[in-house]
């Protein structure tokens, strides 16, 4: 058979590489400064906003006819994985940007597109999520946030838990209950602003990792909203969440490489200076041992990462109709690449020694930011149950 230099099957595009340079320099001029500070400070990282927002980064999966980048699913698995190398909370802005607005992307009408992506796709505002709620985490179909029929108008009371950038979104994608006899084919998903009357927020919980990124309750207390803003069909609102999953899975993946790739670079640098014996630690076969399988576990994690977000595009431009397919990559791209951040970052403090231990470097940040990547959209538990049912 012929060999071709053209080969691409399995490599990202020119495009794809120079867009990772861009963002790469990006991260490491404009966001990486303060990440320390706002992991120590526990503060929104606007620097982060500032630039990604400067730089049209901050929700590049809006598709250019309402303003956005449109751009591809592994173009966005790229940002996000670029931007949490440096900072895993400013990752969650081009991260929850995607699922906050995927499901108007997914199922909403033309009005409620334009009305509500092209003032994300400016930068002008940001879009969370609200499925969770105190008593519905992995049973999410168990929500009680219920949505009542008021003329032309549906009226929403419950509480949503553990809403990622809950505070500073102008937009909550909110799946409530319209039919509670149905349970998740009575679930709908509607539109909510910010500035609604009724919608208020929790003190923002005190959190391991990612603390730069606010997580709080949202509270709807008789929130009237128009029925225009519901997105797609009464009753289909759980469909689209866990649509909606499938795709976003995957940029947690990517957040979890990020973060992963961050913290091995900063071990390779740390054991080629640092001496003990006489020698670099690096030289030791122990150390390069850990090494190696750090790198080899993250090159894994990423090739299914990339794998699955070439999925992702191929589901939601219609070429490939293998929905379950995607259920099972997204799930094992979302479980892999977040298990594997979790023993790289770990095997990178104990390389530092002592000093992995300390805020004086990154790496303990790192540990404890990957943490939640194993847990959020889905834990690992649930990712192995979503695999289980949907093997290719």
């Amino acid at each position: 058979m012929a060999g071709s230099t053209d080969f691409d099957l399995y490599r990202p595009s020119e495009e794809h590489d120079m867009l990772r340079e861009s963002v790469r320099s990006l991260a490491e001029a404009k966001i990486a400064p303060f990440a320390a500070e706002v992991d120590e400070q526990g503060r929104f990282p606007q620097e982060a906003l500032d630039a990604l927002v400067g730089n049209d980064l901050h929700a590049v999966h809006v598709p250019e006819s309402y303003g956005g980048a449109g751009a591809d699913a592994l173009a966005t698995v790229i940002v996000i994985e670029e931007v949490a190398r440096v900072c895993a909370s400013s990752s969650l802005i081009p991260a929850v940007n995607k699922l906050g607005s995927l499901p108007v992307i997914l199922s909403g009408s033309e009005e409620i597109k334009s009305k509500y992506l092209a003032p994300l796709a400016k930068g002008d505002a940001m879009f969370s999520y609200c499925l969770s709620e105190p008593e519905a985490g992995s049973d999410a179909a168990g929500m009680k946030t219920r949505a009542v029929r008021d003329g032309d108008f549906w009226v929403l009371n419950g509480v949503k838990r553990w809403i990622t950038n809950a505070g500073v979104s102008e937009y909550y994608t909110v799946m409530a209950v319209t039919d509670p006899e149905k349970r998740s084919k009575g679930i709908s998903a509607f539109v909510v602003e910010k500035g609604d009357e009724g919608v208020s927020f929790g003190a923002p919980e005190k959190k391991l990792g990612i603390k730069g990124s606010p997580t709080r309750e949202v509270y709807f207390d008789n929130v009237r909203i128009p029925a225009d803003r519901m997105i797609g069909e009464e009753g289909t609102g759980f469909a689209t969440a866990m649509k909606t999953l499938d795709h976003t899975r995957i940029t947690i993946a990517a957040q979890a490489l990020g973060i992963a790739q961050g913290a091995l670079d900063y071990a390779k640098g740390y054991v080629a200076e640092r001496k003990q014996f006489g020698k670099p630690i690096g030289d030791f076969q122990g150390v390069q041992f850990m090494l190696a399988d750090m790198a080899m576990k993250l090159e894994a994690a990423r090739q299914l990462t990339y794998a699955a977000a070439a999925r992702s595009e191929r589901v939601s431009l219609g070429a490939d109709g293998r929905a379950e397919d995607l259920t099972f990559y997204g799930a094992a791209a979302k479980c892999y690449a977040s298990d594997a951040a979790m023993e790289i970052t770990t095997d990178a403090v104990q390389l530092l020694g002592g000093y992995g231990y300390t805020r004086d470097y990154p790496v303990e940040r790192m540990m404890r930011d990957a943490k939640i990547t194993q847990i959020y959209e889905g834990t690992n538990q649930v990712q192995r149950i979503v695999m289980a049912r949907n093997l290719p």
